[in-house]
């Protein structure tokens, strides 16, 4: 099967020089997803409104994979101030509670300073 980029057409993407999500196989691999509103360019400025709309771009990028977050077998949180990460667990559990994939929460600098948390997935498309 034949790798397939997935755009969500943010600028970011153009100027770095990655794609939203890569298509390898029955593997989707989904790059580290910030809290912007890609059609508007816009970021709310708390850290819970930009983990919903992590994954409402995450959701996206899945569906237009062929899944969703069903299928997701990893997740890494990425966000500059720890202490905000236990804020984020309700938009987490509402979004993979079910899910349960395996996950790693990390303390990082981030691009912009708007950005509160990144969320990057790996997923596996059901057989």
């Amino acid at each position: 099967m034949a790798r397939h980029l997935i755009s969500s057409g943010s600028t970011f993407e153009w100027e770095i020089g990655y794609s939203r999500a890569v298509v390898d196989g029955d593997w989707v691999f989904v790059s580290g997803t910030t809290g912007f509103d890609y059609a508007a360019m816009t970021i709310a400025p708390g850290v819970v409104e930009q983990a919903e709309q992590c994954f409402r771009n995450i959701v996206h990028a899945l569906e237009q994979a062929g899944c969703s977050l069903r299928d997701t077998v990893r997740v890494t949180y990425m966000l500059p101030d720890a202490s905000e990460f236990e804020s984020c667990w309700p938009v987490l559990r509402k979004y993979l509670g079910e899910v349960r994939p395996a996950a790693t929460m990390i303390c990082v600098g981030l691009a912009d300073p708007r950005m509160r948390i990144e969320i990057e997935v790996t997923a596996r498309k059901a057989q």
